[in-house]
């Protein structure tokens, strides 16, 4: 499922909510306040304009883009200085959107993962270049060198070669985090340490390394080790946590111009790269002691030697395809670039196609980070939020439409994903054969044993551990048709499964949509 866009996975508003606004003094940064001799200096008062102009730009992005809702929080200087919520946690409903409602945050987890696991590297307890199988002994991949040499830092970098999105076709079926990781042995890999595919459970991969050297889970061990420190009494791995939130916002999917709130999304399997929920108080402490290099009112809680390779570059996320172009780049769990003006700024986005759309960056060397959260699908409202206040702060001013460029940017998201989405059905389509001929059972290394029923004059496909069912039409000949789980089916995506034979039975089939890698093909014993 490699080429297929999976938005868990990307690193994208007006009833007003309770809020906390307040401007502090200024509270020195212990390190890392000092800009690069080249950036362009921030005109005085703009990190004050561009808090105050926060609710315009809000409101704006809200009006353009219908996201039901949305919260937002800034730190400036070492005080959250914003914190305010708009928009309603559900359509059709009256309860607002304020500053303590519980969003789904998707793969902002990554950047808390990261954080989390520097924790651990500052106790000793992990490096960033441990092999993951000196905790994980069982680990495999498809190289055994590979196997062997792949780090923490490899997997929170996505540069171990796994394809992009890898194991999220298993986790749509039903399959658990265990048994992804465990498959995950048999894909082919890409280059080693060259090549760069962001994939959730390569995160996931990473830090249950880091679980296992504490000896413990890892969603627990996130709450000891940073959501309690922190107070972040909000935050949580455990869907079960966000679903128990009284002020908690649904997900709202993005279908032909509407958000509608038709979806659920439990990530646990994943957790690591995508199950946290939170609020923006809560991420906004966050946010703090990553500004301060580590430091919370006044404790070292992260050691900067461990901090700062997860907020540096160790990968490249997208190379400049020509010599005017700036590379991107991917630290431990966060995007890491440079600011038009010269600053480095470190990130990461987070949506789900079911109805999450959040993003977070923050600017060391200006003391400045904001946080967006909406519960809309990923059309570029929060990353549009999050740049127009940074370009503000660090210019004094917009640099370009925001919106309308990350808006432009994410409409690919909602095509559709699988081969015959595009087709019409054949006029006059080949006969199929007899439906008995094509029932039996079938077995995939990657994807476990699928069996082809017969039933009420109809085809269905039963697929992964908790027996998802299918139902298949017919399309040409020996062909079908099937709409897929997860992501895609949210996009009328419409996939192929073509049978092949001998005799009069069915031997095999192969389905197009979970081929990218090879493995597409279930045939008979």
């Amino acid at each position: 499922m490699t080429s297929k866009p999976t938005l868990l996975a990307w690193a994208c508003m007006l009833a007003l909510g309770s809020s906390v606004t307040a401007w502090s003094q200024p509270v020195p940064i212990q390190s890392g306040s000092t800009p690069p001799a080249d950036a362009i200096a921030i005109p005085s008062g703009s990190k004050e304009l561009a808090v105050k102009n926060l609710p315009r730009i809000v409101e704006d992005i809200m009006k353009r883009s219908h996201v039901p809702g949305v919260a937002v929080a800034v730190v400036v200087d070492g005080k959250m200085v914003f914190a305010q919520g708009y928009g309603k946690r559900e359509l059709g409903k009256d309860a607002p959107v304020d500053a303590q409602t519980v969003f789904q945050i998707a793969s902002i987890s990554k950047s808390l993962s990261a954080t989390v696991a520097a924790m651990e590297v500052s106790k000793g307890k992990v490096a960033w270049s441990d092999p993951v199988v000196r905790y994980l002994p069982d680990f495999k991949l498809s190289n055994a060198y590979v196997s062997a040499q792949a780090t923490i830092g490899d997997f929170f970098a996505h540069r171990s070669g796994l394809p992009g999105t890898a194991g999220d076709d298993l986790e749509d079926l039903g399959f658990t985090r265990a048994d992804v990781i465990r498959r995950l042995r048999i894909l082919p890999l890409d280059a080693f340490r060259t090549s760069y595919h962001y994939a959730n459970f390569s995160t996931t991969i990473g830090a249950e390394a880091v679980a296992a050297a504490a000896g413990r889970p890892w969603e627990g061990l996130a709450d000891d080790m940073l959501f309690k420190p922190l107070g972040m009494k909000a935050t949580s791995y455990r869907y079960s946590d966000y679903t128990a939130r009284e002020n908690r916002a649904a997900l709202h999917v993005y279908q032909k111009g509407n958000f509608l709130p038709l979806g659920q999304r439990d990530a646990d399997q994943q957790a690591p790269a995508g199950g946290v929920s939170s609020n923006v108080i809560d991420l906004a402490q966050w946010l703090t002691l990553l500004l301060a290099d580590g430091q919370y009112q006044g404790k070292q809680l992260v050691a900067s030697a461990a901090l700062l390779p997860a907020l540096s570059p160790q990968a490249f996320s997208a190379r400049a395809h020509n010599l005017d172009s700036r590379s991107g780049f991917y630290g431990y769990g966060f995007n890491v670039n440079t600011e038009l003006g010269g600053r480095p700024s470190m990130g990461h986005s987070g949506a789900f196609l079911l109805g999450a759309g959040t993003s977070f960056k923050i600017v060391p060397s200006a003391g400045i980070g904001i946080v967006v959260l909406t519960n809309g699908a990923p059309i570029g409202a929060a990353e549009s939020i999050t740049a127009e206040f940074i370009d503000t702060a660090l210019y004094g001013k917009p640099s370009r439409d925001w919106f309308a460029a990350y808006n432009g940017a994410m409409m690919g998201f909602f095509q559709p994903q699988a081969d015959l989405s595009a087709q019409s059905k054949p006029a006059d389509p080949a006969p199929a054969k007899p439906l008995r001929q094509y029932a039996g059972r079938f077995d995939n290394a990657y994807f476990g044993s699928a069996e082809i029923k017969e039933e009420n004059g109809a085809l269905a496909l039963v697929l992964g551990p908790k027996g998802m069912r299918f139902p298949l039409r017919h399309w040409t000949g020996d062909t079908f048709a099937f709409a897929p789980a997860g992501e895609a089916e949210l996009v009328d995506s419409l996939a192929s499964i073509a049978f092949t034979f001998d005799r009069e039975e069915a031997r095999s089939f192969t389905i197009k949509f979970y081929d990218d890698s090879g493995l597409g093909q279930w045939s008979k014993k």
